[in-house]
């Protein structure tokens, strides 16, 4: 009688535990300044553009520094800047503000194929990768795929979701006091992650390629880019898609296809 007491006892904490984790959860929810679009977000604009700023010469440093030629730095802003810029024009005729700050990194490891946006707007691209564009149009599709990841705010909203999903793993390692359980629910906590992360990567591409195509960029370019990466991942165009971060390539280009169509019009 005590064993099923104390089951009951732990089942109620881990039931509290998982309501206060969902009620926390949904009570992150801002409407996008850009889009319109209801997210669960913990921070303002301005603290992910503070975090972004502030985390950005951490993050160079992990990949060797900045690339030290300032006329490939130029150029990656040059490209990167005329998309916001376009952006910004769309924005204000709709009367909506852009609360990023957006600028462009050229970072210095020639290995890792990349790029990556921290929140708020501080955009990156490796040499790795960069090296083996073969067109301002790719490098545009790259950098108009990041900056749909800023103004999306899918950093923040991945923040959010880890915090709730911690809150749910910790609320099943209450209720059952097993260790392994809590193994499994942590488990389940990062395939979840990487389902939104898919998700948020086929947001991005549509957006980077509406971005292009508004910016007079051949939004076929973000194919042939996808092309890249499949090659230097060293899978195939149809490698398994279920335990991985991105989508697979072949899936992305029919999004992108879809998008190309959907925004030619």
């Amino acid at each position: 009688m005590r064993r099923s007491g104390g089951f009951g006892i732990r089942l109620i904490i881990g039931l509290v535990m998982a309501v206060i984790a969902l009620i926390g959860y949904f009570g992150k929810t801002q409407v996008n300044p850009i889009t319109g679009e209801k997210q669960q977000v913990a921070m303002s604009p301005e603290q992910e553009v503070a975090m972004g700023l502030q985390s950005a010469p951490r993050m160079a440093q992990e990949y060797g520094g900045l690339y030290p030629d300032h006329e490939v730095q130029s150029k990656v802003k040059t490209v990167g800047q005329g998309l916001v810029k376009r952006l910004n024009a769309h924005l204000s005729a709709e009367g909506v503000n852009n609360p990023y700050q957006f600028d462009f990194h050229v970072l210095r490891d020639p290995q890792t194929v990349n790029a990556f946006a921290l929140p708020g707007g501080q955009v990156f691209i490796t040499m790795g990768l960069l090296s083996q564009l073969q067109s301002v149009d790719q490098l545009a599709g790259v950098l108009g795929h990041e900056i749909g990841h800023v103004v999306h705010r899918h950093s923040a909203q991945q923040m959010a979701k880890g915090e709730f999903f911690q809150g749910l793993a910790g609320a099943a390692t209450a209720a059952s006091g097993d260790y392994s359980t809590a193994q499994v629910a942590n488990y389940v906590a990062q395939i979840k992650m990487m389902k939104y992360g898919r998700e948020d990567e086929l947001q991005s591409d549509e957006f980077g390629v509406q971005t292009m195509i508004s910016s007079g960029y051949n939004p076929q370019a973000m194919i042939e880019v996808m092309e890249i990466l499949a090659k230097a991942s060293g899978g195939g165009m149809n490698r398994d898609e279920f335990m991985s971060s991105h989508p697979n390539p072949a899936n992305r280009i029919e999004h992108i296809k879809e998008a190309i169509r959907k925004y030619s019009k």
